[in-house]
């Protein structure tokens, strides 16, 4: 059936809906608030919040999403993320590319542990309200069954103790003095650790990615936002390392040095049979 060019206009205006941004000629609104409005007087965290959530937050919880973002934009060049960027650099990638292969490997091992952990929380949190007798012990056995032996947010390759871990929790407990947040995610993610430091004997203190994700949760995100936050938070060190590389210079540096040998586990030098090579 042929469309009238009326109905084809209107086909084309529905083709994208969106309730975050109204443009018009000389109006641009996000969320219903002109953008003039807004410069000046959000600042980056509150704008990454009205544009996710369509409200702008209250003061002190636009501060603990600050924190949060702040806690994890870099973490050095031996953060894989990081040396890619540098990497890409050095093999002629404009800072945009540099920062695209760096994002791109942030995904469920290295940069999804805030998710997986966030997803650990709301699980302990539903069973919590279900009634479970001991919702964190039941919630932890069935996310290892699951999942494996190591739970995100909790120990690091790196740190004994985190030193970000303390502060950021440091800052829902003051948020939850003020009225902001209700602190049970942070109180989840203490009693991880507890109940981890019982079944290994040790204890495995919570690190950025189990405190982030309990600030994420309090604040309401949904998992999968909590590791696009974390993305737009190490993209400001991606930015900044490859940067820094693009002002040192260098080409096609690889992660270790010419002068530092891999190590090659195959057979030892051998030669081939003389038997089926020669030329027909």
């Amino acid at each position: 059936m042929t469309q009238s060019a009326e109905e084809l206009l209107t086909a084309a205006a529905a083709w994208w809906s969106t309730a975050l941004i109204d443009i018009r000629p000389g109006e641009i609104g996000i969320a219903g608030y002109p953008i003039q409005d807004l410069i000046g007087n959000l600042s980056f965290p509150q704008m990454v919040w009205l544009m996710l959530r369509g409200e702008v937050p209250t003061a002190e919880r636009a501060k603990l999403l600050e924190a949060a973002m702040v806690a994890a934009v870099d973490h050095g060049p031996q953060a894989p993320s990081i040396a890619i960027s540098r990497m890409a650099v050095t093999c002629g990638l404009p800072i945009n590319g540099a920062m695209a292969s760096a994002i791109n490997v942030l995904d469920d091992v290295h940069g999804g542990a805030g998710q997986q952990c966030m997803e650990l929380y709301n699980a302990i949190a539903v069973a919590e309200d279900a009634g479970a007798a001991d919702a964190v012990e039941q919630e932890l056995e069935r996310f290892i069954a699951a999942r494996g032996r190591i739970v995100p947010g909790f120990g690091h390759r790196f740190h004994p103790v985190d030193p970000r871990s303390a502060r950021l929790l440091a800052l829902v407990e003051t948020s939850r003095k003020a009225g902001a947040v209700s602190g049970r995610y942070a109180r989840i993610g203490t009693a991880v650790e507890k109940a981890l430091e019982r079944r290994k004997g040790s204890r495995i203190p919570i690190n950025i990615d189990g405190a982030t994700a309990a600030i994420y949760c309090e604040l309401g995100f949904a998992p999968e936002l909590g590791r696009g936050l974390f993305i737009l938070s190490r993209s400001v060190g991606i930015l900044a390392h490859a940067w820094e590389q693009r002002r040192q210079g260098g080409r096609i540096k690889g992660p270790m040095p010419p002068a530092i040998a891999y190590r090659y586990t195959g057979p030892a030098t051998r030669r081939p049979h003389t038997e089926g090579l020669e030329s027909p």
